[in-house]
């Protein structure tokens, strides 16, 4: 049985500290709970990508208020927001922008496309086709597009935050695996429990217009705060934990789980890793902690490795997903 680390002096007043200059993420959670009822591990995952600069993959069907958490994040923090409905017909220029003739002078000039905010929601990504998710990548992966020859930087922060319906797959087209590999998280949005359900019909059945949320925070604290994640400390064992984590997921039968190496077709790649770290510590600097914990890892360990690893079809016909596969992998390897 594996226990938490008991705190120390020091790390207590290290956490202390960070709680003090973080203090706006209870003033932030406060402001997303007056929009948004229920929901609590999708606000989390959020605050989570908020602080590490992830972006986020939402799958769950129409009605969860997805679109509705991330643009009320945008408006506490008081950042840029944009929602992208993704069809079959749009066009990379949709998305980025494209440059425009001036007949008068004979010159180019770029128009910019609704890509260039902080929050950009991509709904229904997964009907988009492939030179629109290609446009897409260059702007998640390097944090900026091209237009007409010449790159552009996008807005700090930048974070995609897209949508897909896991029951409509008519006119889909499939995200790429190298594409799911730059989402940090994968987030499986649920149906709400009876008394959420009852607060969301006592709220929202009426012609009321739904309000927005409460700017809480500055983007110039935001981006104060992620610097903070990395003075979070991740003790040696616990990142050698996560290295196992993953490397379980690749071979695992060399992770005495032998009965899983014909049921896993691919493995977590490198940034897995990486973002089980940065999730983990963010996931502790939102708790109010200055060091990650195995509950930590545990906490964020399924939403960045879901998307990561691939069931083999022996594993589909058995009924195992890949959150059936994390959650093995997780009961299997020893925490340190």
């Amino acid at each position: 049985m594996t226990t938490d680390p008991t705190p120390t002096s020091s790390s207590t007043a290290a956490s202390d500290e960070l709680s003090e200059r973080c203090a706006w993420l209870g003033d932030l959670r406060a402001s997303l709970g007056e929009v948004i009822v229920g929901q609590t591990s999708l606000v989390d995952s959020l605050l989570v990508a908020l602080m590490t600069g992830g972006h986020v993959l939402l799958e769950g069907v129409p009605g969860l208020a997805k679109s509705l958490a991330v643009s009320s994040l945008a408006n506490a923090v008081g950042g840029s927001f944009t929602r992208l409905q993704f069809t079959p017909d749009l066009l990379p220029s949709d998305l980025v922008g494209t440059e425009i003739y001036n007949a008068k002078d004979g010159t180019f000039s770029v128009r910019k496309g609704p890509v260039f905010v902080n929050f950009c929601l991509a709904d229904e990504i997964n009907r988009a086709p492939a030179k629109v998710q290609s446009a897409l990548l260059e702007a998640m992966q390097e944090r900026q597009v091209s237009i007409g020859g010449e790159t552009h930087a996008l807005p700090t922060p930048f974070l995609v935050l897209a949508t897909q319906n896991p029951l409509e797959q008519e006119g889909t087209y499939p995200l790429p695996e190298a594409q799911l590999d730059r989402f940090a998280l994968k987030v499986v949005v649920d149906y709400p429990n009876r008394e959420e359900e009852a607060l969301i019909l006592e709220r929202m059945a009426n012609t009321k217009q739904v309000q927005a949320a409460r700017e809480v925070v500055s983007l110039a604290q935001v981006e104060e705060a992620r610097s903070l994640v990395d003075h979070v400390t991740l003790d040696p064992r616990l990142a050698q934990y996560l290295v196992d984590l993953v490397f379980a997921t690749r071979d695992p039968e060399a992770a005495n789980m032998p009965e899983l190496a014909s049921r896993i077709q691919y493995g977590g790649s490198p940034r897995a890793t990486i973002w089980l770290a940065l999730c983990s510590r963010a996931h502790a600097l939102i708790s109010g902690r200055s060091f990650v914990t195995p509950t930590d890892i545990k906490s964020v360990a399924t939403e960045v490795l879901r998307h990561r690893v691939v069931p083999t079809y022996e594993a589909e016909a058995e009924g195992l997903d890949s959150d059936a596969l994390v959650a093995r992998v997780l009961e299997t390897v020893p925490v340190p």
